[in-house]
């Protein structure tokens, strides 16, 4: 088992690891649309959070050695539902031709107060 750290993503809010890798499978912790080098959101609005969760999960992908067309597994949390059709265009333009299976949740509240929050299975053919 490999713990990933990367400073080009946003650092865990608590006591956690950013992913793991275990027999070739990558299990990401929840990705918020927080900037790694502010440590806060870089907007208080569903595009630059979405945007952001998806930086941060290109570069836990890259230090892992994974890329997107390996991903068979994304969990979305969103905090109002009604933002869905906006995250899910976001999310075809991220992952383009691939489509990894993938749920969507709305959220009472995520940790400090996001609003999407973000995370995923990778797997190694």
């Amino acid at each position: 088992m490999k713990i990933i750290s990367t400073e080009k993503a946003a650092q865990a809010v608590g006591p956690y690891s950013q992913a793991i890798v275990n027999n070739q499978t990558l299990f990401t912790s929840g990705q918020l649309g927080i900037d790694p080098k502010t440590s806060d959101f870089p907007t208080n609005e569903i595009i630059g959070q979405t945007k952001q969760v998806f930086k941060n999960i290109e570069e836990i992908l890259k230090e892992s050695g994974f890329v997107k067309s390996e991903v068979v597994k994304v969990t979305i949390f969103l905090k109002d539902l009604s933002v869905f059709s906006v995250v899910n265009k976001m999310y075809g333009d991220f992952f383009e031709n691939h489509k990894p299976a993938r749920s969507t949740i709305e959220v009472s509240r995520l940790p400090k107060d996001g609003l999407i929050e973000i995370e995923l299975i990778a797997q190694k053919a």
